[in-house]
């Protein structure tokens, strides 16, 4: 029971909608549905639940979340972004046929060495340019012969991660060269995976997909537009919108401030809603005055610092502004990526920062 009213309303039908917008951007090839982190902040069982129909597959960051998809109901392909760390993780694959990544020798190592019950579906991750997990051009081969020789192997999708794919740079075309390159060079892998949200967005990064290339699909599926490059989000439906009701109003006289530090001072005659929404819920603290929200159809600005619980707005001129009336801090009316641009952050970490004391209504 939760008897406040502040709340991440999720649609499944938003979330199924841009996945086959996803679909048709393809135009081939395999979708991955990315739902790490909790479902991107939306929960992992509504995401699970909206997208099994409509992907190839689904990606979890690591054990725990694969886990907690197989409980969602999950039956299909299941890749592990992280891999494994040790032979418990590995049998636990066979047992829930998990397909970890492999991005270093230690993992490589233990799959070797693994006495499994069943050989595993590995993607060899290779690092084109992020310098944060795979294997180097030069190390890749004898990687992925050392892997094709395991009795534990059943096959391999070759992958690497673009480092910029949401922004024109000259990495993208350069990752997209080696990438390209290696794979043609490489015989003995079945899949290939190169492109992420943006990538598939990016034209320096885009290709025709074939049968055996898997796109890996996040934020897009949730409705939000990852790429500066292209712009697509009237398109998408945003899959959350985060709703708090007003819990205050107050009249300020000219001069008059508002929250910790006085950061904002009523320059007229104003009214300040008091919002149940605050930082321990998810909603970014540096968030500056003026950040949009919308209340009874009409966009209005935060006013002062956010607090642990709460936040207040402006709505001086909203007529019959209401005690519990819903205030969205972003949705389908507030666009997310401008709360964050607003609080110095990204979309990814306002949705995934959403907390767990926030329920998810489905709606």
């Amino acid at each position: 029971m939760h008897y406040r009213q502040t709340r991440a309303e999720i649609s499944s039908s938003a979330i199924q909608h841009n996945a086959k917008w996803v679909r048709h951007k393809m135009a081939g090839g395999k979708l991955l549905g990315v739902v790490k982190a909790d479902g991107y902040g939306h929960g992992v069982a509504p995401a699970v639940q909206a997208l099994t129909e409509l992907v190839d597959g689904m990606a979890a960051g690591f054990m725990e979340e694969a886990l907690a998809v197989r409980e969602s109901g999950y039956k299909g392909p299941l890749v592990i972004l992280e891999g494994c760390f040790s032979a418990t993780e590995l049998n636990l694959c066979c047992e829930h046929q998990l397909s970890p990544v492999v991005h270093c020798e230690q993992q490589l190592e233990s799959i070797e060495q693994a006495q499994l019950t069943s050989p595993l579906w590995v993607w060899l991750k290779v690092d084109t340019g992020m310098h944060r997990l795979g294997w180097s051009e030069e190390q890749a081969p004898q990687a992925l012969k050392r892997l094709r020789a395991s009795k534990n192997v059943a096959g391999v999708t070759l992958m690497s991660h673009l480092a910029n794919a949401d922004a024109e740079h000259r990495l993208n075309a350069r990752q997209k060269q080696q990438f390209c390159q290696l794979s043609e060079t490489l015989k003995d892998y079945q899949a290939r995976s190169f492109h992420n949200s943006a990538g598939l967005l990016n034209p320096d990064t885009q290709w025709s997909l074939q049968d055996n290339d898997w796109a890996r699909a996040g934020l897009l599926l949730y409705g939000v537009n990852p790429s500066t490059v292209t712009e697509v989000q009237a398109e998408l439906k945003p899959a959350m919108r985060l709703v708090a009701p007003v819990i205050a109003l107050h009249q300020l006289e000219k001069g008059e401030s508002v929250g910790y530090g006085s950061g904002w001072s009523a320059d007229k005659p104003s009214v300040i809603a008091t919002v149940a929404m605050g930082y321990a819920d998810g909603y970014p603290r540096q968030a500056i005055n003026g950040t949009p929200a919308m209340v009874r159809g009409k966009r209005v600005g935060l006013a002062g610092r956010v607090s642990m619980d709460m936040l207040t707005i402006d709505v001086t001129g909203i007529e019959n502004l209401q005690l519990g009336d819903d205030v969205e801090l972003w949705g389908p009316n507030i666009d997310v990526r401008e709360v964050a641009a607003c609080a110095d952050t990204i979309s990814w970490h306002l949705l995934t920062g959403v907390s767990g004391r926030v329920p998810r209504v489905l709606v």
